[in-house]
């Protein structure tokens, strides 16, 4: 199809021509074109579009992208497919789950549905949102293509001003979530390999200047009387920018550079936040006919040697880890699905989710800001990524920005995580001595982890990078994947670490059901012990400061398939159905129960 129609240019290009993606890997959409968007009115996109699997790229070589709509019987070519005619999928939704032919499926994917626009407005400038598309995403807009994201679980916006028409206007994106060797994560990962447009999309307008950004924090000097607001406006006018927060009887005028830039320090002694008290307080910026708005909770997280201190008392994380995984929607979220994840960790004893091992969804830090739970977020720079390529690290640090840029505003997010699990070599030292480096040039106000490697022969932490990060997340699974306890007593006496520990992960795998064995590795009393053992040894650890278990529930992974995974890790707490608790759950529960009791006495007598 088209190998002889003028969109395809001629026809050994179109088949032949293996760099044919080179002009739309631009990665131009990315943290730089993020709009805040508190309080935005915004258009849902969401629903219906029409969607093809492209395993060949038959869509870009072919320039699917420029076929404008046409009545079957009137073409001259014969169409391979049609982009506007044919089968839909809903949006937000992964295609493996939609269908049992796409459930491994890896590669390109093309969705399109209409914007109609009744007359362009000329005096505002208009946008698409996207809440995050898995994993390479060009986007085109009546047959112009206009960007190109990479990552999988951030945001990014696009702007259409100056590109729309009045009446109908087509959108398609062309979404590939093939692994490769230079992407983050990379090929090989331990999450299901999800594809699609998973989130929301929506459709804006703003004034011609507008809020682009705002970042308002408790200056982390400890005397708690002091916020900042900083702000981007981008647009012809860069006038001052109103910055109020009724809830503290502030009213601030911000004075912007040529930049669009502006930054000032506001005198006030907010109620701060916390889990047992999340107060949350209405801010709205304006900036001529622009106007956003926001809750924003003020705290200060830091570390004092092996301490972490929330506004100036130590604290002990009691969490959980989670993945976005779900047996019948997969990566999608809804608010049901984070509701009953905040219930359960509730009923866990939690004041601590590691959202792992990519940017979840921002309801979930907003909702948390809202409960109470502080988070640790991060981005999948998982196991062996390509660190010695500069366009990996481009990657990993623009999905750094977007996420830091997305929930710099939550109160709830105490840790930007910039890895997990990464071999210790020079090269990898330097990539992450410089995420950890974007973490804190963007935000001063939090802590910065990573989980790291132990060197096992010698039962020592000793991973240079832990030198570089606040706090130094510890994936260990004694009773699982090393069999000896006291290794972990050995292991912090021999490191002697000078800075907090967390447990970024521990646990077992127990499965529950018919399928179930009764005793031995995978039988849900051999989990229980493993959790009690755990326990036991976590009591004679002075330096452990908190722990995040693997995991809330099980969840769904393509390498696991022996006869007891079948295709889940089973090591959560709770089965994949969300509702049935296995055993350690009650014990994890109850030693929860036991430190927050501690917890209260400790703040009393402070």
């Amino acid at each position: 199809m088209l190998e002889r129609s003028h969109l395809a240019d001629n026809a050994l290009q179109a088949l032949h021509d293996e760099d044919y993606d080179v002009p739309f890997n631009t990665q131009s959409l990315n943290h730089d074109g993020l709009v805040f968007m508190g309080g935005r009115d915004v258009t849902s996109l969401d629903g219906d579009w029409t969607f093809c699997v492209d395993l060949l790229d038959t869509g870009l070589r072919q320039k699917w992208f420029s076929m404008l709509p046409e009545a079957p019987e009137n073409r001259t070519e014969p169409w391979d497919y049609d982009p506007y005619m044919g089968e839909t999928v809903p949006v937000p939704s992964n295609w493996a789950m939609l269908k049992e032919k796409w459930y491994f499926f890896e590669g390109s994917a093309w969705y399109t549905r209409p914007l109609d626009i009744d007359a362009v407005d000329d005096s505002k400038r208009q946008f698409l949102r996207f809440g995050a598309a898995a994993y390479d995403s060009k986007i085109f807009l009546n047959g112009e293509f206009l960007g190109n994201h990479y990552g999988a679980s951030t945001p990014f916006c696009v702007e259409l001003t100056g590109k729309l028409k009045s009446g109908r206007n087509w959108i398609m994106a062309c979404v590939n979530n093939a692994r490769t060797r230079d992407r983050v994560p990379m090929r090989n990962t331990d999450w299901f390999n999800y594809g699609g447009l998973y989130r929301e999309v929506s459709f804006f307008e703003t004034p011609k200047t507008l809020i682009k950004d705002f970042f308002l924090y408790l200056v982390p000097d400890g005397s708690y009387g002091t916020l900042r607001a900083e702000v981007t406006v981008d647009g012809p006018n860069t006038g001052p920018v109103t910055v109020s927060i009724p809830g503290l009887c502030v009213e601030a005028e911000i004075a912007v550079d040529g930049q669009g830039r502006g930054r000032a320090d506001i005198s006030v002694r907010p109620e701060l936040w916390s889990p047992e008290k999340p107060v949350l307080y209405d801010v709205s910026v304006t900036h001529g006919t622009d106007r956003v708005i926001d809750r924003v909770g003020f705290r200060q997280i830091e570390r004092r040697g092996t301490e972490i201190l929330l506004n100036g008392v130590p604290l002990f994380l009691r969490g959980i880890s989670v993945h976005e995984d779900d047996a019948v929607l997969g990566k999608v979220t809804n608010e049901e699905d984070l509701r009953r994840r905040f219930d359960h960790a509730r009923e866990l004893g939690c004041n601590y989710l590691r959202l792992a091992h990519y940017p979840h969804h921002e309801r979930a830090a907003q909702m948390a800001d809202e409960l109470g739970f502080l988070l640790w977020e991060e981005i999948p720079v998982y196991w062996a990524i390509d660190f010695e390529n500069p366009a990996t690290y481009r990657d990993a640090d623009n999905q750094l920005r977007e996420l830091i840029k997305r929930d710099r505003n939550r109160a709830s997010v105490i840790i930007w995580s910039v890895g997990n699990e990464n071999p210790d070599t020079d090269a990898r030292l330097s990539f992450m001595k410089g995420l950890a480096k974007t973490c804190r040039t963007l935000d001063p106000t939090r802590l910065v982890s990573a989980a790291c490697l132990v060197n096992h022969a010698r039962n020592r932490i000793e991973d240079r990078l832990a030198n570089h990060i606040d706090i130094i997340g510890l994936n260990e699974y004694y009773g699982w994947y090393e069999e000896n306890f006291e290794d972990l007593v050995t292991l912090g006496e021999n490191s002697n670490p000078d800075r907090p520990v967390v447990i970024s992960e521990t646990g077992a795998d127990g499965v529950i059901g018919e399928k179930g064995p009764k005793r031995g590795l995978f039988s849900e009393d051999y989990m229980a012990e493993v959790y009690r053992k755990q326990i036991a040894t976590l009591r004679r650890l002075g330096y452990i400061k908190g722990m995040s278990p693997w995991i809330l529930y099980d969840f769904r992974v393509e390498r696991r398939q022996n006869i007891f995974q079948n295709g889940y890790n089973h090591k959560g707490l709770i089965a994949a159905d969300k509702k049935t608790k296995k055993k350690a759950f009650h014990i994890l529960a109850d030693y929860y129960r036991e430190i927050a009791g501690g917890d209260v006495d400790a703040r009393k007598a402070s």
